[in-house]
């Protein structure tokens, strides 16, 4: 996704949500998403914008170990901390340092 289409994703969904719900689900403070919306944010829009597509985007990647998921599964298994609970987690955690979530 461009960045035209993803603030245009996050102002369809801030319509449909209300800009304090769609902050909450993406993790950041009402005032940031305003602030985003305003064109005045002055924290890295780039990284907002990338939460904007893995929260309400439909992209999706290609996973080595679980075959094609969401660009957001994937962004929460990647940001899961290191845990040997299991044979496939330890797998993950381990390709996601290589992979990064490229679409």
């Amino acid at each position: 996704m461009t960045t035209t289409d993803r603030m245009r994703l996050l102002r369809e969904k801030c319509a449909e949500l209300g800009q304090a719900e769609a902050a909450r689900r993406l993790g950041y403070s009402p005032s940031a998403i305003n602030q985003a919306l305003k064109g005045g944010y002055q924290g890295s829009l780039d990284n907002l914008l990338t939460r904007v597509e893995e929260v309400f985007g439909s992209t999706t990647v290609m996973c080595p170990i679980l075959g094609e998921i969401p660009l957001g599964k994937c962004a929460d298994i990647r940001r899961r901390p290191f845990a040997a609970t299991n044979p496939l987690r330890v797998q993950l955690y381990r390709q996601c340092r290589k992979c990064g979530g490229k679409p």
